[in-house]
């Protein structure tokens, strides 16, 4: 995965602690940076696609990144099991009436 955009993060010349916070108000701060970055959604990404566990990337908690890897799998796993309205149907065989 490219990860050019990283150099140009709000986040590159200040103190990694920030990001890695050890209660929800340094999570907030750490938000409030990101809410302001141009590269919030690469950054997101790779934290999705690296399944990197501590921390606040792409402004989403640790949290918050479990929530949409959740959501994530439960969409792909949706995908490959198709609704019941989405199944192709099948023709049901009736037996023919009777004195026919």
């Amino acid at each position: 995965m490219n990860t050019d955009w990283m150099r140009l993060g709000k986040c590159k010349d200040m103190d990694p602690a920030v990001f890695f916070p050890s209660d929800g108000v340094g999570v907030l701060v750490a938000q409030r940076v990101c809410a302001k970055c141009i590269v919030r959604s690469p950054c997101l990404e790779y934290a999705l696609v690296n399944k990197i566990s501590e921390g606040v990337w792409g402004g989403a908690s640790e949290r918050q990144r479990k929530r949409l890897l959740g959501q994530r799998r439960r969409q792909s796993t949706s995908s490959a099991h198709p609704t019941s309205s989405e199944r192709p149907t099948v023709p049901v065989r009736t037996a023919a009436p009777v004195g026919s």
